[in-house]
């Protein structure tokens, strides 16, 4: 099942006329390939489909997913496609087109009704019936009074509604709330705190506007974790795997040629000590060594910095243990693998060398993973303090430093020592 949605993204990614492709799939078959193709794709498709074509798909959409389709045609195909739908669909879809699709108002739905907090259970169920009827869904039931939330009400307290005179408070259960224009990563963040599956949206006034279930909250989830490994290889977020090879050149080259000056940086540092490489050319075999290992833990350190960041639990004027607890991390880390790597080294130049250069290259790589460790965490807390993103940008910094200062250790070093 999924190796054919995937069969079918791919033939409408590299059609010259995707709608047709589209159209000649089921209608369910159409909306499971729409809402998992990538952005460029559904911008693709939707400016290829006619009036026609974009109507009918759209009409059997809920509402919400109706205007995450709408929000991708341009205003004025997407004015003649709501203006052939019928009011009621009409004026929800409207509605939600009105908020930013990357806040809470752009996250919810309307699947849901609100009761007075002096109905009774029998009152509510009649409501909920009628939603059903007309919607074939199955609402959220808010609790209010005066216009002002008091909860929910769970729909397993309906199936007390033979009582009649169970009053809805009786049952009603706190609910989350947020405020409309929210970032939607804040709409996360109520999630982790609160376990409920349904988060109230309000205005400023503190009105109902409309219902958050956790399952809309998976596509942004997925959408973080793509941004967060995206940020940390230098990738732009909007790139996908069906992108044609132009469209992933566009989005890499800037950030390889920034890179490939760090790497010119590193290499003069090596060119300072040629003369040392050229006298002992086994310390070339090494040298990618301390340099990988230095690269990998400043990745480790920068990971874990940045998520503390990210979950406010470190600043860079909060952030002495954390930098701390890194070099200590790297230095006993430096002295694992450096012994590791001296054992290998000495058996191998025994005779030509004894023990120098396994103790050179122990040495300096506990030297370089302490440098990872140190960089690694506090160039994600100085990027922050300056407002920039630290996942994005620390890297090349780190790799940088570990590259540059692993080389000049290590070659310093040898030269010391060896010759």
């Amino acid at each position: 099942m999924q190796d054919r949605i995937a069969e079918v993204q791919q033939t409408i990614v590299a059609s010259s006329a995707p709608s047709s492709v589209f159209g000649d799939l089921s209608w369910k078959r159409r909306r499971e390939v729409f809402f998992t193709l990538p952005e460029t794709a559904k911008e693709r498709l939707v400016a290829d489909m006619g009036r026609k074509q974009l109507r009918t798909f759209v009409r059997r959409l809920d509402p919400d997913e109706a205007t995450d389709v709408l929000g991708y045609a341009d205003e004025d195909l997407r004015e003649a496609v709501i203006a052939d739908l019928d009011a009621d669909r009409r004026d929800k879809i409207e509605f939600l087109l009105s908020f930013d699709p990357e806040s809470a108002a752009g996250l919810m739905d309307l699947d849901y009704v609100t009761v007075g907090a002096d109905r009774h259970l029998s009152q509510a169920a009649e409501r909920v019936q009628r939603f059903e009827e007309r919607t074939d869904r199955v609402p959220t039931i808010l609790v209010t009074d005066d216009e002002r939330l008091l909860g929910e009400l769970p729909g397993a307290a309906l199936s007390l509604a033979d009582s009649g005179a169970e009053s809805v408070t009786d049952h009603v259960r706190e609910i989350p709330q947020v405020r409309y224009d929210r970032d939607d990563s804040e709409v996360l963040d109520v999630f982790r705190e609160n376990r409920q599956r349904t988060v109230a949206v309000l205005n400023e006034e503190d009105d109902v506007l409309g219902v958050i279930h956790a399952d809309d909250l998976l596509t942004v989830i997925e959408e973080n974790a793509g941004e967060t490994l995206y940020e940390f290889t230098g990738v732009a977020e909007e790139e996908s795997a069906l992108d044609g090879p132009g469209a992933k050149v566009r989005n890499r080259y800037k950030w390889l040629i920034v890179n490939l000056g760090t790497a010119f940086l590193a290499a003069a540092v090596v060119g300072l000590f040629e003369s040392t490489i050229a006298s002992i050319a086994v310390l070339a075999a090494y040298m990618p060594v301390v340099a990988g290992m230095g690269g990998n833990a400043g990745t480790q350190a920068m990971a874990v910095t940045v998520r503390g960041i990210s979950l406010g639990q470190v600043s860079l004027s909060t952030g002495r243990r954390v930098i701390t607890n890194e070099v200590i991390a790297g230095a006993v880390n430096g002295i694992i693998t450096g012994a590791l790597v001296a054992v290998i080294a000495i058996a191998f130049s025994l005779a030509e060398f004894g023990v120098l250069l396994g103790a050179v290259i122990g040495v300096s790589m506990v030297a370089n993973l302490v440098i990872a460790g140190f960089f690694g965490a506090i160039v994600p807390l100085v990027l922050d303090r300056f407002g920039q993103d630290p996942a994005t940008s620390a890297t090349i910094f780190i790799t940088t430093a570990t590259d540059v200062l692993g080389f000049f250790v290590f070659l310093g070093l040898a030269r010391s020592v060896l010759l």
